[in-house]
């Protein structure tokens, strides 16, 4: 028979173990929430050494060095708790003895940058509409629960594709002016841009659950930004999907009434399947896998909703576009950086090595997510336009059509 000590042992490990489990189990249930629910404020967790005042006027920011502040283009910087935001250009001194880079400070947009403290790295560049200098004009769509805010820039007469639109999608905790980097090589191929917000992106009405759905509810928006541009002469679209925009555009391409519209995606930074992504994350940030697990499971229990307020479960199958390949129909142009640290770049060279006739990848050395725009504006530009004219709508560029006259 156990003795009194035996069972004191057993019962303070039964007791342990119990905690143990506990704590797994909330660890999960955390992480679970952490995807689903919409953040009000970002940690503004890179420090402003300094900012300098030039003779002219002019800026320069002192950065701590990183591979990612030493890279070389154009990126976004938000300070002040997201209400002050500058436009940063190239790097013009280096410090290793402290440890430091100084960049130039382009534009200040809002805020007072030379009062900022800390903020965000991103790759933004244009936070307002009007910063492209081109004509633009504020329209509404509606939605399921109001009407949804975008922004319609018309292409010059001159190069008007007629009837082909391009419907623009930022990526998830983003806002619409993330997509901005995409216009002007659209306006350029003759498209009508349309930049759509969409549910519990603080711009357009949120959902009932006020929760993310990770593209298995938010297409439902970008569909009638479809249904918008097609009431609006729309023959043909193309989707251009920032990260979880392109989770979404990939979801809407599949399910939209308008499906047949589509001609082709471009996609940036792509998800391509959330378990792949999200298990990615959790990793760096030094999760157990069990605890991943588990909370893939809390997210697709209808019994556990509780746990992450969705009103409906996330089917975490029907958003993996590796598993689902044979079901590509249109054809994808992928931008993706070789380092991005949030989407894994090996999902965007599987789907392509899945799908060579449909997935063409196009490799960055942006140092970080949704940065390849920023680190080589002509290299994702061209990239654009190439796999444009290839499209059947277009067949040939202006200028091989002009050879051939």
């Amino acid at each position: 028979m156990p003795t009194a000590t035996s069972r004191r042992t057993l019962g303070v490990g039964v007791i342990a173990s119990a905690v143990a489990l506990l704590a797994g189990v909330a660890g999960a249930a955390y992480f679970a929430r952490q995807v689903v629910v919409p953040k009000d404020s970002r940690r503004e967790y890179l420090d402003v050494l300094a900012v300098h005042t030039n003779g002219d006027g002019s800026l320069e920011i002192e950065l701590p060095a990183s591979e990612q502040t030493r890279a070389a283009g154009r990126y976004s910087f938000w300070f002040q708790q997201g209400t002050g935001h500058a436009c940063l250009g190239p790097v013009v001194e280096s410090h290793p003895e402290r440890r430091a880079v100084i960049r130039v400070v382009e534009r200040v947009d809002s805020g007072d940058i030379q009062q900022a403290a800390a903020g965000i790295w991103s790759g933004y560049v244009y936070s307002k509409p009007e910063q492209l200098g081109l004509p633009y004009q504020d329209v509404e769509i509606p939605v399921a629960n109001g009407v949804a805010p975008a922004w319609r820039f018309d292409p010059s007469a001159a190069a008007t594709v007629p009837g082909t639109w391009a419907v623009h999608i930022h990526g998830m905790g983003g806002k619409r002016a993330g997509t901005l980097r995409g216009i002007p090589v659209a306006r350029r191929l003759g498209l009508t841009s349309l930049v759509v917000s969409f549910r519990n992106d603080g711009d357009a009405p949120p959902s009932y659950d006020g929760r993310y759905n990770l593209g298995q509810g938010e297409w439902h928006d970008v569909e009638a930004g479809i249904n918008y541009a097609i009431s609006n002469g729309a023959e043909r679209i193309v989707l251009f999907g920032w990260s979880v925009g392109a989770a979404i555009a990939l979801q809407a391409a599949a399910l939209s009434q308008g499906s047949s519209r589509i001609a082709g995606m471009v996609l940036d930074a792509p998800v391509f399947d959330w378990r792949t992504t999200l298990a990615a994350n959790a990793k760096a940030a030094g999760l157990p896998r069990p605890l991943v697990h588990l909370g893939f499971t809390i997210l697709g229990s209808k019994t556990l909703r509780w746990v992450t307020g969705l009103a409906e479960p996330i089917c975490l199958d029907s958003l993996d576009w590796l598993a689902r390949a044979t079901e590509l129909n249109k054809p994808i142009l992928v931008l993706h950086g070789e380092k991005d640290d949030t989407t894994p770049f090996e999902a965007s060279s599987k789907a392509a090595s899945l799908r060579p006739d449909l997935v063409r990848l196009v490799e960055f050395g942006s140092e970080g997510h949704s940065l390849e725009w920023n680190v080589d504006p002509e290299k994702w530009e061209r990239s654009v336009e190439e796999w444009f004219y290839g499209l059947p709508l277009t067949g040939s560029s202006p200028e091989q059509a002009g050879a051939q006259s």
